[in-house]
């Protein structure tokens, strides 16, 4: 049984009892985890063990918890490291001695008293003047590492010394030690990362350049973190940010806590909005950031040209005219966008109410052609004719079973495309019932692919609220995809040879991110899908051996990348679309992950 998100309960595949099966799945050998770290920490290079410093901003804290947090960083299994606090003139007595003990206990424990209290920004400035070790670890003064976290983290560097920035996955652990609610994230997700500070926690920054932008901004309180990665990111190459698939930090979820609810710091929303806007001021003035702090997230504008490029929307269609003019009209009445035209793309239509429709269609509208094409039904050839008699600089993909719902989807995709760095656009897509259809493709579903989150409510806020987030993903929906011609042509079009029917949008989507662009979801462009209707299901047996050849064609093209999808996590299931974690209940179907 599919169990909904409402947005305010929990799914049963993300509830606490999931959690524990899957730390006991993936957790029970951390003993002989240690053993083994301790054994390649010895025979790592000297010169190579990297220092880190331990950045720990400390004010007020309670006394059990700074202690706990504390031994966490003594019992680590790498030993190379520094422990930089900086106590922010805290006025409970306590603190001092505590900081005291631990100072005498372990020489590489440095503490640092400021006279007047500056806040968390000047705090973890004072921790970071400090520091002399090669990499700045995070760590809020009430959370808790894993014992293996800086060994995992060391590991990465000596593999790969050019990196610069690392995050890992974490989870939640409230006063008595319990732990909930995991983040198992993605590789880097830049435009995710924009709108969501998705890396937090465990973070490690190459110390040089962290002193480099100038440390953490004094008013940005409440988002410093996410403002010092802003400005710590810009410019990096993406192969020097590395993440690492584990729990190796517990965030501590106390009342008045941010992790416990984002409305107990509302200030930090509007610190984190700031951070935006003061980040694309001087990467591109054009880009416009806004926020709702209701949601505590934020959506990120692109400006379209003076003068917008023609769009050539292309809808194929074999009779169903009345499905067809539904999906026309919608587009004519929900697009604001200036410059676009429709080709309905005539595939052996015999029915006499078609070619009324379609004589009506382009008598009443200027903007919509006529294009025949005379041979049987394959998907990627209908496309590929279509795009060669486009007149546009830019192409859209539009099954004729789409109903559009929100007025300006054209122009938040297209705004997205003309992007540099963007291959395809995809966009967020209800069945009839408003539940979720298409919210990003997932790679490894059932085989192949597939779409995340489906039969989730409309209002749902998906995992770690992806469904109200602009994101990358590795595919989206051919049912609806926007994408400049001139990439469309770079990539050879979509496979009309191999993949007919089905898998070609994944196919053609891979193709782009393959020669390096970011394939991106929006949930700003809506729409509903009719899923089935034009086509039908593949359910008799020509479609059936039809479909088999497709997916052993996309297991043999694409089958490294199928298995390890950058924009989903190892930890998440591929058995269903609800990013429920991985139980052997729920072991992926090709590799048995």
């Amino acid at each position: 049984m599919f169990w909904l998100f409402n947005g305010k309960s929990k799914s049963k595949v993300h509830s606490a009892k999931a959690y524990r099966e899957w730390m006991r799945l993936h957790e029970n050998d951390l003993a002989q985890q240690l053993k083994v770290a301790s054994k390649l920490i010895v025979g790592w290079p000297e010169e190579k063990r990297p220092l880190f410093s331990i950045i720990l901003p400390v004010c007020n804290t309670d006394s059990h918890l700074l202690d706990r947090a504390i031994e966490t960083v003594i019992d680590q299994v790498y030993p190379h490291w520094e422990l930089c606090i900086s106590d922010d003139a805290s006025t409970e007595a306590h603190i001092g001695p505590l900081l005291e003990k631990w100072a005498q206990k372990d020489d590489r424990i440095k503490v640092h008293y400021r006279n007047k209290n500056g806040h968390i920004s000047a705090n973890s400035n004072s921790a970071l003047d400090l520091a002399v070790g090669d990499y700045c670890v995070l760590m809020d003064h009430d959370d808790e590492l894993r014992p293996h976290s800086l060994f995992e983290v060391a590991k990465v560097i000596i593999e790969k010394p050019e990196t610069l920035f690392i995050y890992s996955d974490e989870d939640k652990i409230d006063y008595e030690g319990n732990r909930k609610d995991p983040h198992f994230k993605s590789s880097w997700n830049p435009d995710l990362f924009y709108v969501q500070n998705y890396p937090n926690h465990l973070t490690v920054l190459k110390t040089s350049r962290l002193r480099e932008i100038g440390g953490w901004r004094i008013g940005y309180e409440g988002s410093q973190d996410h403002d010092l990665y802003l400005r710590f990111l810009h410019g990096i190459n993406e192969e020097h940010i590395v993440h690492i698939p584990k729990i190796l930090y517990h965030w501590r979820a106390t009342e008045g806590s941010a992790a416990n609810s984002d409305k107990e710091k509302s200030y930090s929303h509007d610190a984190g909005l700031r951070s935006l806007k003061d980040y694309f001021i001087h990467v591109d003035s054009s880009v416009k950031v806004t926020g709702n702090q209701n949601n505590s997230y934020y959506r990120v504008h692109y400006p379209l040209p003076a003068n917008p490029p023609l769009v050539s929307l292309i809808v194929p269609m074999r009779d169903m005219a009345k499905m067809t003019k539904a999906c026309v009209e919608s587009i004519l009445r929900n697009t604001c966008y200036p410059n676009y035209e429709i080709l309905i793309v005539n595939n052996n239509s015999q029915e006499k109410d078609t070619f009324v429709f379609l004589n009506e269609i382009t008598k009443r509208f200027h903007r919509v052609r006529i294009i025949d094409y005379d041979k049987p039904f394959n998907f990627s050839a209908i496309n590929n004719y279509a795009a060669d008699r486009a007149k546009g600089e830019v192409l859209g993909l539009v099954n004729n079973d789409i109903k559009i719902l929100s007025k300006g989807w054209l122009d938040e995709m297209v705004s997205h495309a003309l992007r540099s760095q963007i291959g395809c656009v995809g966009a967020k897509l209800y069945y009839p019932n408003k539940t979720i259809q298409h919210a990003g493709v997932i790679l490894g579903l059932g085989g192949v692919a597939g779409h995340s989150h489906k039969q989730y409510a409309k209002q749902a806020s998906g995992y770690f609220s992806r469904l109200k987030l602009t994101q990358n993903v590795s595919a989206v929906t051919g049912a609806l995809l926007v994408v400049e011609k001139s990439i469309y042509k770079e990539v050879g079009g979509m496979n009309d040879e191999h993949l007919k029917v089905a898998f070609n949008d994944v196919d053609f989507c891979l193709k782009v991110m393959e020669r390096g662009y970011r394939n991106l979801w929006t949930p700003y462009a809506e729409a509903i899908h009719l899923e089935f209707k034009s086509r039908g299901r593949d359910d008799d047996r020509e479609k059936i051996e039809r479909f088999s050849r497709e997916t052993k064609y996309m297991r043999q093209r694409w089958g490294d990348i199928l298995d390890n999808d950058p924009y989903y996590s190892s930890n998440l299931t591929r058995c269903r679309d609800d990013f429920g974690y991985l139980t052997k209940g729920s072991m992926n179907i090709r590799s048995g992950r």
